[in-house]
């Protein structure tokens, strides 16, 4: 997958109009329905990536890598089921406009009735 905004050059894309092809979340993964999810890779900057991710109808599981993320479109309820520092049970509802951060290592379930998109800036 190429990168939408590589390294050295001045550039811009509509992060909400961006084409990306979803696929079917892992089965070990799905809690409910039939969630499928996509990135687009944006780029480097230093030791983090960056990227646009979409997921849509359905509850997943995840362990999470440090993140901020900024939802872009729709929402999603994210409880937290475990992890380092974490107190089991405590939930997030996200949607347009939300900024959050996750912590690598964090249990994760998210609850998307529609659909999620999200900028997320994470480590390598």
């Amino acid at each position: 997958m190429s990168e939408l905004l590589p390294s050295g050059e001045n550039a811009a894309v509509r992060a909400t109009e961006t084409g990306i092809e979803l696929e079917a979340v892992p089965a070990a993964d799905v809690v409910a329905g039939a969630p499928r999810q996509g990135v687009a890779e944006l780029g480097t900057i230093g030791d983090c990536e960056a990227g646009i991710w979409e997921l849509r109808e359905g509850t997943t599981t995840d362990t999470e890598v440090d993140e901020f993320f900024v939802v872009l479109s729709g929402g999603a309820t994210i409880e937290l089921l475990g992890g380092p520092g974490v107190t089991a049970g405590t939930v997030f509802e996200v949607s347009a406009g939300d900024v959050m951060r996750l912590v690598a290592g964090t249990r994760t379930k998210w609850t998307v009735p529609d659909h999620i998109r999200k900028v997320y800036l994470s480590e390598q």
